[in-house]
């Protein structure tokens, strides 16, 4: 196969994903996962190596361009292997499967990631990134390929009985072991932990690299609100502040980068990721509610408008990511010298940003690799707009609009540069994020444009991922549509329809949200042990089915599936929902006791069973009910659900049979608020509405 400049292409050029296109043009004869690499693995009597990474992932451009791009390396690997390579993000099920097999092998894991395995798809042998010639007491791929020929060709034995001691492991470690219960103290547990690992200087968890994690903070600031815990609160706060200020904020573009790779959220790795946009849009919406810092709704908005501009289809999905890399380089795009800021700007402005911004003309970071500086600046702040303002005898209104204008001004100059690849295939599970995400701000902030930006969302997916018969898809790209939902993708978009449900009252939100919440159950629960599978019942059989709920740069989708049970189980009286919760709480107890900052979202679920919550039934139609809706957006309540019961909608008299005992009062909007399956009296005033709720 060749393409129209004639150069041979691979099997990938056949692809959809922008990862598997990166390497149509290798020399290595690589496959797509499926039947035929392993067909012709088994028919030549050949091992099979599995790499698997993603668009956006620098280290896997590392590898790329040294190895896969070689053509001696490339002979090596087509003689001794067949090659397949797997987009991770297209195909979580089996990444997660065969990086818990690294992780069981080495310690550790991470991307790029290459297993080696039969040709019935057990493996023996995984590492991740491997150079091209061994170094630092470390095999390369021109070392490696030659031993792992030898030993299947010689010690065919010894593979075998490594695989069946990895697949034993492997399925092990997939079973968990149930507790009868589940105990409150493993919330404190988990705050002293936070409160332990928390950088008191620069924010943050650990030292270095530093990641955002935001629901862990979210967590946090549940914590805080359950037992007045002000040091929970100003950890949450000191942390989104410090990332704000940070060269891990794209300060001209808007923004998050993936994580710091020091501890002051200097020197970010410039990947941007639809997730992190997400979780932690949500995170400095909560936020908001619970400081009313006014730095947390800018960041919001920056970060909404980024997306707006650069990562939103024009049909209503959102793209994937972005590259770190442009132009071979990691963080060229987004890096400055004084010089170009100085010809790019008048004298006064130049100098404000290059001051305000703290660039300095030798850089202000040291390379990574030789630990010099370059020249470059990554443009952060020291000082708080008000503190810059006070220097300057300005006034903070004032100097907040002139660097914004200033910003804007870099940002038209930036586009002129050679920008970062753009992953552009559309994701479910992270469109549900953001779903949520823009719902929850949306209401929060009284921004009609993020709701319906998020409402635009719900319907690229139902329009082009729910299809009738067969439930939810993955992944779309250029008009094609692929891979069957998996348990993430449903519990997001669960998620982002309850936001979105509270965020605007259209009864069919709540509608799809149960009907898509049954489906997540027929297809993927446990019905002996409790807990969801990652994958459908009816998916490919790799090494067995897993069950997720480690909470690492996402939420696990058993952490979001807990708490959207709980959710909609009081919103329309479904008490078998709620129970279901508490078996997924039982059956992982134990993992999350031995170490309870791994499960920031698991542990949400927790704090709603035993942070008293409640169900704020609203009577009354939407449009005259806005002075009981808005304080409760207004307000940091996590542990309530809001139901709207609108005497002309039917759809919500039949979705929810119990509202017929919850009417309006003296023919106006009335509130009931229930705690412990018990409500307070109705009341037609907003203002008695929230003391109810304070008092509990």
């Amino acid at each position: 196969m060749s393409d129209s400049s004639g150069r041979n292409q691979n099997r990938l050029a056949k692809e959809s994903s922008p990862y598997l296109l990166q390497h149509a043009d290798n020399p290595v004869d690589w496959y797509p996962w499926g039947n035929e690499a392993f067909e012709k693995a088994r028919e030549e009597d050949k091992p099979v190596l599995v790499s698997i990474g993603y668009a956006t992932c620098h280290w896997c451009h590392v590898m790329a361009h040294e190895s896969f791009e070689d053509e001696q390396v490339a002979q090596l690997m087509n003689r001794t292997f067949v090659n397949i390579k797997v987009d991770r993000e297209e195909r979580p099920d089996i990444d997660n499967t065969y990086m818990l097999v690294c992780q069981m092998l080495t310690g550790s894991g991470g991307w790029p990631l290459n297993v080696f395995l039969t040709p019935d798809k057990k493996p023996f042998y995984a590492e991740t990134y491997i150079p091209k010639v061994g170094r630092q007491g470390r095999p390369g791929m021109r070392e490696l390929i030659p031993w792992i020929s030898k030993l299947w060709e010689n010690d065919r034995e010894k593979i075998i009985n490594s695989t069946d001691e990895i697949v034993t492991a492997f399925q092990k470690s997939t079973v968990f072991d149930a507790s009868d219960r589940w105990d409150s103290d493993i919330l404190d547990e988990a705050y002293y932990q936070y409160e332990q690992q928390f950088d008191q200087r620069f924010g943050g968890f650990g030292t270095s690299p530093k990641f955002p994690s935001p629901h862990n903070l979210m967590f946090l600031l549940r914590y805080a609100d359950c037992y007045q815990n002000s040091k929970a609160l100003a950890m949450v706060e000191q942390t989104l502040t410090c990332m704000r200020m940070g060269g891990v904020f794209d300060q001209v573009g808007g923004g998050f980068h993936r994580y710091s790779t020091d501890r002051k959220w200097l020197v970010p790795h410039f990947e941007k990721m639809l997730y992190d946009q997400a979780m932690l849009l949500i995170a400095y919406t909560e936020g908001w509610q619970f400081t009313k810092n006014d730095l947390f709704k800018q960041t919001v908005d920056e970060i909404c408008s980024y997306l707006m501009r650069k990562m939103r289809d024009q049909d209503g999905g959102f793209y994937s990511a972005e590259d770190a890399d442009s132009e071979g380089e990691e963080g060229k795009f987004y890096v400055w010298s004084t010089e170009e800021v100085r010809e790019m700007l008048p004298m006064s402005e130049a100098e404000l940003f290059i001051e305000a911004y703290n660039l300095v003309d030798e850089g202000n970071y040291h390379d990574e690799a030789t630990g010099r500086k370059t020249g470059k600046n990554i443009p952060h702040l020291q000082k708080s707009f008000k503190e810059l303002a006070q220097e300057r005898e300005m006034k903070p209104g004032k100097l907040r609009s002139t660097l914004a204008a200033i910003r804007e001004k870099l940002l038209k100059q930036r586009q002129k540069r050679v920008h970062p690849l753009l992953d552009d295939k559309i994701l479910t599970d992270w469109n549900g994020l953001i779903m949520a995400a823009l719902a929850k701000a949306g209401s929060v902030f009284d921004n009609q444009d993020y709701i319906a930006k998020a409402e635009q969302c719900w319907r690229f997916i139902k329009d082009k991922l729910l299809v009738e018969d067969s439930g939810l898809k993955h992944r779309y790209r250029n008009g094609e549509v692929a891979i069957d939902g998996h348990a993430d993708d449903y519990a997001f978009v669960i998620w982002g329809l309850i936001e979105l449900y509270e965020a605007t009252f259209k009864t069919e939100y709540l509608q799809y949200a149960v009907s898509l919440n049954q489906q997540l159950i027929k297809g993927f629960w446990d019905k002996e042990s409790g807990g969801f599978y990652f994958t459908n019942e009816s998916a490919e059989e790799l090494l067995g089915r897993k069950k997720e709920i480690y909470d690492g740069a996402m939420p696990s989708g058993n952490s979001i599936a807990m708490m959207n049970l709980l959710r909609l189980g009081r919103m329309i009286g479904n008490t078998e929902w709620e129970q279901m919760a508490d078996e997924s709480l039982k059956l992982f107890t134990k993992s999350i006791e031995q170490t309870p900052t791994s499960f920031g979202a698991a542990l949400q679920s927790v704090d709603f069973v035993e942070g008293d919550s409640r169900e704020i039934i609203i009577a009354g139609s939407r449009d005259y009910s806005d002075a009981f809706i808005h304080p409760l957006y207004n307000h940091f309540l996590p542990r309530s659900v809001v139901i709207l019961n609108d005497p002309q909608d039917d759809l919500i008299q039949d979705l929810v049979p119990y509202l017929s005992d919850f009417g309006m009062q003296n023919g106006e909007p009335t509130a009931y608020v229930c705690q412990n399956y018990t409500c307070e009296l109705p009341t037609n005033d907003p203002r008695k509405m929230m003391r109810l709720i304070r008092e509990d």
